[in-house]
């Protein structure tokens, strides 16, 4: 199927209908993949209520907040369904901080960039094999580099689908939603923290700034990713793995 021929499917669609439309077009070949934040909280509440087919999930890097898997156990008691947890390669993490220590990330960014491999991109990876789509809570105005992304796209590394239903909402559209139909979310959010990773990783945002200036905020540089969406690592990691 063309890109352009699904997009016109989901043209002026409904959340709920949209995926409902790509879990018949991906049968058992469809992944939502949360990590817990208010926009995934509207994602996952969409998909339980209107009971769509699309498999959720989640990556636990073993570094999370308790704030994090507060709400991950919230939200499996209040729609009474199922979360399907990766956990990254135990001998991936084993060797790395036995050699560099539990806090290399924040001696260089190689080192941040191949936690964030091992913690996240590798069980992603895993995660996704067989899957030809792939739903995701990102929004465009979280930073520049999503701002660049389309509401759907085809990912030619991964050779799957991305739908990111959230992309032209606000971050008002997110909260109005989550208030209005009493979704449990990150109380951290409560806290200045408007995208929530591991815990060593995360501080409040900056006011001011983008909403993910929290996020490995001691990089110089604007745009951080961990190469989960954008695929950034591979140039920094040819010499480390």
């Amino acid at each position: 199927m063309k890109l352009d021929e699904l997009s016109n499917q989901l043209n002026g669609k409904t959340i709920a209908d949209s995926l409902k439309i790509l879990a018949s077009r991906f049968p058992a070949k469809i992944m939502f993949t949360t990590s817990f934040g208010i926009e995934d909280q509207v994602i996952t509440h969409i998909i339980f209520k209107h009971n769509i087919p699309v498999e959720v999930a989640t990556l636990d890097t073993g570094r999370l907040f308790p704030e994090t898997y507060k709400v991950f156990s919230e939200t499996t008691l209040k729609y009474g369904k199922n979360i399907k947890v990766y956990f990254p390669d135990y001998k991936d993490v084993e060797a790395m901080v036995s050699k560099k220590g539990l806090f290399s990330f924040y001696e260089s960014k190689e080192n941040r960039l191949e936690c964030c491999r091992f913690r996240k991109v590798f069980p992603l990876n895993r995660a996704l094999e067989g899957m030809e789509c792939w739903i995701s809570g990102i929004r465009a105005s979280q930073s520049e580099n999503r701002n660049m992304m389309s509401e759907l796209e085809f990912d030619k590394d991964r050779k799957i689908y991305k739908y990111h239903p959230l992309f032209h909402w606000s971050l008002d559209d997110v909260e109005d939603f989550i208030r209005e139909n009493n979704v449990p979310y990150n109380s951290l959010h409560d806290k200045g923290f408007p995208s929530i990773g591991c815990e060593p990783c995360t501080r409040a945002a900056i006011k001011g700034q983008d909403v993910r200036s929290g996020r490995w905020w001691w990089e110089k540089e604007s745009n951080k990713e961990c190469g989960v969406h954008i695929g950034d690592t591979n140039k920094y990691m040819k010499n480390i793995i």
